[in-house]
C-alpha cells in the first residue's frame, strides 16, 4: 500500500532512447536486411517507416510521403508484416479476411481475382483458403498472412521476422516467394530476421543497428570480410592418426578423420603451408566463418565504437 501511494504522488520516470540518429536510404527495388539483437530498435524503426509511430525528432520519407501522416495514397503502397502479430480473423476462413482487405483497399474485383490467383499459385494456398484460420498450422497461417498483406500489390514491404517459428522447408518457401515478388513487381523490401539464411538468400546489402545506433551499412560480403577475426580450416587426413593439431590452431571439431580448426585470419596462409608440409593431407578447405558468428561479433562491439560504412 505504501509503495502504491508513493508511486501515485512521486512517480519515477526513465527515458529510454529506442532509436538515435540513424540515417540510411533504400533505393527502389532493393532488398535490404535490417539486423540487430533484441531491443536494438529494428521494430521501432519499421513502425516509424510505416507510420505507426511518430518519431521525437528527425525526418522520414517513404515514396515521397511522411509516414505518420497516414495518407491513403501512402498506405495503399506499403505493407507491414510482423511474424508475431495476426491480421487474419481467427474464426473465419482466410478467404473472408482477404475479402475484407479487398474492401478496405478498394481493389477492383477483376484486379483482386488476378492478384489472388497469382498469390495462391506462388504460395500454394489452394487447400487453405476456406479453412478457418484457427485450424491452420503456423506455416500455413504465415503464408496466408503474407498473401493478405500483398493483395493490394504494395511497392514497399516492411517484413519483421516473417519466418519466425517456421520449419526449414517453410522458411525456404517464404524466401523464394519474397524473391519472386521482388522480381515481378520491383518491390522494395526491408527485412528483419534472426535467421541468417533469410538474409543470405535475399539481401546483398545489410544495415546493422545496436542500441538504437547505426553500426554498419553496406555489402553483406564486405561485412564478413571486415569483421571476421578468424577463418576455418577443415583438414581431411589420408590416414587415421593421433596427431595433435592444437599446435596449428583451435580444434573446434573432429569427425571421422576430418579436423576443423579455427585460426587467426592474419595467419591463415602460414598455417595452411605448415599443415601441408607436416601432415599427410587428403583434402584441405579454407572458409570464412559462418555469417552468424560474424554478426554476433558485430553485436559485441560498442554501439559508438564502430564507424558506420556509408
Amino acid at each position: 500500500m505504501l509503495a502504491a501511494l508513493h508511486s501515485l504522488v512521486r512517480r519515477r520516470f526513465q527515458a529510454v532512447t529506442a532509436v538515435a540518429g540513424i540515417s540510411f536510404e533504400v533505393m527502389p527495388g532493393e532488398v535490404v536486411g535490417f539486423l540487430g539483437p533484441n531491443g536494438a530498435g529494428k521494430t521501432t524503426t519499421l513502425k516509424m517507416l510505416s507510420g505507426l509511430l511518430h518519431p521525437t525528432s528527425g525526418e522520414v520519407s517513404v515514396l515521397g510521403y511522411t509516414p505518420w501522416k497516414r495518407e491513403k495514397a501512402f498506405l495503399r503502397q506499403i505493407t507491414l508484416v510482423m511474424g508475431q502479430r495476426n491480421q487474419l480473423i481467427w474464426d473465419i476462413p482466410a478467404i473472408d479476411s482477404f475479402e475484407l482487405n479487398r474492401a478496405i483497399y478498394r481493389i477492383p474485383p477483376a484486379e483482386y481475382r488476378r492478384t489472388l490467383d497469382e498469390l495462391t499459385d506462388l504460395l500454394e494456398l489452394g487447400p487453405l483458403l476456406r479453412k478457418p484460420v484457427r485450424n491452420l498450422s503456423l506455416g500455413e497461417r504465415m503464408k496466408c498472412e503474407i498473401a493478405a498483406a500483398l493483395l493490394h500489390r504494395p511497392r514497399v514491404l516492411f517484413l519483421d521476422e516473417p519466418t519466425i517459428g517456421l520449419d526449414v522447408t517453410m522458411q525456404r518457401r517464404i524466401r523464394s516467394f519474397i524473391a519472386e515478388y521482388n522480381r515481378r513487381y520491383q518491390a522494395t523490401v526491408l527485412l528483419t530476421s534472426h535467421y541468417m539464411a533469410d538474409v543470405e538468400a535475399l539481401c546483398r546489402r545489410v544495415i546493422v543497428i545496436h542500441q538504437g545506433s547505426l553500426l554498419y551499412d553496406g555489402d553483406l560480403n564486405t561485412l564478413t570480410q571486415r569483421f571476421s577475426t578468424h577463418k576455418t580450416i577443415m583438414v581431411q587426413l589420408k590416414e587415421e592418426r593421433t596427431a595433435d593439431l592444437r599446435a596449428y590452431g583451435e580444434v573446434v571439431a573432429y569427425n571421422d578423420g576430418q579436423v576443423t580448426l579455427r585460426v587467426p585470419k592474419s595467419e591463415t596462409a602460414s598455417i595452411t603451408e605448415r599443415l601441408l608440409a607436416d601432415l599427410p593431407i587428403a583434402d584441405l578447405t579454407v572458409e570464412d566463418p559462418p555469417i552468424e558468428e560474424v554478426i554476433e561479433h558485430v553485436f559485441a562491439q560498442p554501439a559508438n565504437g564502430m564507424e558506420a560504412t556509408p
